[in-house]
């Protein structure tokens, strides 16, 4: 039976209490690591290294002891022979545990079994651990595992490699926009009046300016007023923050590209994006075709386009040039027999949209470019000039989840002033998820802005689709998560 983890932490006190008596101290500030691992692994038999790296595993054989040292990068055998060390030696090797940080000085060579391994000379304990590392079947409660992603990512190999494969998707994306001539910008995380999405904020108060501001919901507008003052292809990796639900596909804290480029439209981003998916998949997994929670994603570029009216059409019937009213499309629900999950949506885009999430997206299996989405929807962008209900924009949608939204941004001033006005109105009605009026972007357009396009994508959920994680919280490493009861 194993024995409760608050006696195996009192054992390592008495543990650390003798290290402190012999003179040691346990929590060494520095140790000249010349050699990691990995290139412990690489070097000739017989060559003398110094490295270092936790104990995750204790093996001892009478006189000897194996143990394994894990860093970073790899993992290397040590050998510890009683009648090699000195007795300063040994006094330590007996108040080790798994979980404690070592240096070591010793000669590599190769035992009976093959196996590479390092005869301490010397050894000197780093850094005490106080708490048992549990064993990896120890470690299933999903929540625990979230909460203490330090403990995670130590005994669950397949959780570092997803972080490992999102560090490198960060940066091959940032070096295709290098790449194709963007530049890296930073914009406020810390907004006087937020804007560039419908959602509801996080608020904040700035002491000495006795002023409330707000965490960023999007990137959008400041972006979008450098275009004004003259970058032309400007793009910013970072975090948004929208105080809104938790969920599989939602964190209120999440990463997102967004990039803004002049004199392109909707049409040259979808190729652009194709492009960068194909880059992108090439250099973190060599193919275009991945698995993903049990459906297969082909990349491979031309990708299908679908408009949200077709979409909705091929999976309900209803034609939403028809039912272009909030009376005519509740109507048409009825007479398709279709009963809406989201309780009592109000107003013709809310209704609408409930019954694409409810009906349309999940089938949507992608990658597909899903265009023309409803004015209703997109207050910052142009209207299409054929039919004014609808905008020059696309969604990315792959296994039932937007990835990417884009399209033609609205330069207009006055449409732009007039649009958030009708929003500030859902506002004084109680409706939280509004955009407020931003008088300060509003000027920078009256001072204009070339025709452009803007492309926004969620990192975390791309890395979801990449690596075949069910949830945002498998992509993030410190998710938002409810109190620790």
């Amino acid at each position: 039976m194993p024995r409760p983890l608050e006696e195996l932490r009192k054992e390592r006190l008495k543990k650390l209490k003798k290290i402190r008596a012999l003179g040691l101290d346990p929590y060494l500030s520095f140790f000249d690591r010349q050699h990691p691992i990995s290139q412990v692994r690489k070097a000739k038999l017989g060559t003398k290294v110094v490295t270092a790296g936790r104990i995750m595993a204790w093996r001892e054989h009478g006189k000897i002891v194996f143990a394994d040292l894990v860093d970073q990068g790899a993992k290397i055998q040590i050998l510890f022979r009683s009648d090699k060390l000195s007795v300063a030696n040994l006094k330590i090797i007996a108040l080790l545990d798994i979980g404690d940080f070592i240096g070591v000085i010793g000669k590599t060579f190769k035992t009976e079994s093959g196996e590479l391994t390092v005869e301490a000379g010397d050894l000197v304990l780093l850094t005490k651990s106080l708490r048992s590392l549990p064993a990896k079947s120890g470690l299933t409660d999903i929540e625990e595992r979230y909460r203490q992603r330090y403990i995670d990512l130590l005994v669950n190999p397949e959780v570092r490699a997803v972080f490992d494969t999102r560090t490198k998707i960060v940066s091959t994306l940032r070096a295709f926009m290098d790449r194709n001539e963007f530049t890296e910008v930073e914009t406020p995380v810390l907004q006087p009046v937020y804007g560039g999405a419908s959602a509801r904020p996080f608020v904040t108060h700035h002491e000495a300016l006795n002023k409330d501001f707000y965490l960023r919901i999007s990137d959008e507008l400041y972006l979008k007023r450098l275009i004004v003052g003259g970058m032309e292809k400007v793009y910013e990796i970072g975090h948004d923050f929208r105080n809104e639900g938790i969920d599989r596909s939602h964190n209120p804290e999440f990463t997102m590209l967004e990039f803004y480029w002049a004199y392109a439209d909707y049409k040259k981003l979808m190729e652009f994006t194709e492009e960068m998916f194909a880059s992108l998949l090439k250099e973190i997994g060599g193919s275009l075709v991945l698995e993903y929670q049990g459906r297969k994603l082909n990349f491979k570029p031309p990708w299908k386009r679908i408009t949200y009216r077709q979409a909705i059409l091929k999976a309900t019937g209803i034609d939403i040039d028809r039912a272009d009213s909030e009376e005519k499309l509740q109507r048409s629900i009825k007479e398709h027999g279709i009963v809406l999950e989201e309780r009592r949506p109000v107003g013709y885009g809310a209704v609408l949209d409930a019954l694409y999430k409810q009906t349309t997206r999940p089938g949507l299996e992608g990658p597909l470019f899903l265009t023309e989405r409803p004015a209703e929807f997109v207050s910052l962008a142009k209207r299409l000039p054929a039919d004014p209900r609808k905008t020059a924009s696309f969604q990315l949608l792959v296994a039932g989840e937007e990835l990417i939204n884009a399209y033609n941004e609205l330069n207009d001033p006055i449409d732009q002033a007039e649009r958030w006005q009708e929003s500030e109105k859902l506002g004084d009605k109680g409706k939280a998820e509004h955009e407020a009026l931003d008088e300060d972007y509003i000027r920078a357009l009256e001072y204009g802005m070339p025709p452009t396009a803007g492309w926004g994508l969620g990192i975390d959920r791309l890395t979801a689709v990449l690596t075949n994680q069910p949830s945002l919280k498998d992509t993030i490493l410190f998710p938002t998560l409810r109190p620790e009861k």
